[in-house]
């Protein structure tokens, strides 16, 4: 993935985490959504077009699409009011797609932060499908923590070292990749915890 298009990843999934979180509405949402979407459709479709047939670039680029699909599918279901049951069961196909290109980044180009990453995202697209397709609506203020924090963590972050020419990958830094996302995960599922419901009042006092 480019690192302007993963600069802009992470803004969306930030805004898509507030979203989540009842902090912005969804039509406001709809905007971010729709722009980032059409670029992650755009952007590989040029590259392909551009790639001479070359696989190793034809393949890197197919892993924007399932980006730019989720994000346009998100500004549909937002702005038409639609159910998000499609989202929910397009998502764990995503998901299962983001494990084999975070098993690639290992295999074949030797990237094991990126290999993280991909894992990282398998993990949101899933918590995705559980709230989408089953209706765990338990899990929505979770899955929105995990968005925002994966937004800056797995977006911005790694976007901004890229850009700087500052990204160093290998087995150590994978591993603290790897230590990142589960510290993530556990901070999303504590700050996301259901709040609290007030206990009904005594109707009289003894």
């Amino acid at each position: 993935m480019s690192s302007v298009g993963l600069l802009y990843v992470g803004a969306v999934l930030f805004i898509n985490g507030l979203m989540l979180l009842d902090l912005i509405p969804g039509k406001a949402a709809a905007a971010m959504n729709l722009f980032v979407g059409g670029m992650q459709v755009i952007f590989p479709t040029l590259i392909i077009l551009q790639s001479g047939g070359d696989q190793a670039t034809i393949l890197g680029a197919s892993g924007l699409y399932l980006f730019g699909f989720t994000y346009l599918y998100v500004a549909w279901n937002q702005l038409t009011g639609a159910s998000g049951e499609g989202l929910g069961w397009f998502s764990i196909f995503v998901a299962a797609c983001a494990i084999v290109y975070g098993i690639l980044q290992f295999t074949m180009f030797d990237d094991p932060v990126f290999g993280v990453i991909w894992f990282s995202w398998a993990v949101l697209w899933f918590l995705f499908f559980l709230v989408l397709a089953l209706g765990k609506d338990a899990l929505t203020r979770r899955t929105g923590w995990f968005t925002l924090l994966l937004g800056i963590f797995t977006g911005a972050v790694p976007a901004m070292l890229l850009l700087t020419g500052t990204y160093m990958t290998g087995a150590v830094e994978g591993l603290i990749a790897a230590a990142i996302g589960v510290v993530v995960l556990v901070v999303a599922w504590i700050l996301g915890r259901p709040r609290a419901t007030a206990r009904p009042r005594t109707a009289a006092a003894t």
